[in-house]
């Protein structure tokens, strides 16, 4: 599994077309063969992080090629973002726990 961590910072002046860009990015992104989930988180200070996985690297280098992603990485450069990191990570292993799966098993 490859993890994308998306870390940034949006100008102060960030304008409606960031939050249509945003809602067609999330949707573009689940049509992607290989993506699992992603998550967005706010911090008090501002800073935004999003969690993205994906299946392989296959699955990540489809987004990261894809059109439209490409044209939103341009304009979030030019207009929407004060800030950003990409850190991309390959898990080594995984665990998970749910009760309500423990419960009905």
């Amino acid at each position: 599994m490859i993890v994308v961590l998306f870390r940034s910072r949006l100008v102060a002046d960030v304008g409606e077309d960031y939050a249509q860009w945003l809602a067609e990015m999330k949707a573009l992104v689940h049509e992607n063969p290989g993506f699992i989930d992603i998550k967005a988180f706010l911090a008090d200070d501002g800073e935004r992080l999003s969690v993205v996985r994906f299946r392989d690297e296959e699955s990540l280098r489809a987004w990261a090629t894809n059109p439209r992603h490409l044209e939103a990485q341009r304009l979030g450069r030019l207009k929407w973002y004060e800030s950003y990191t990409v850190e991309v990570l390959t898990a080594n292993r995984s665990s998970e726990f749910s009760r309500a799966a423990q419960a009905a098993g």
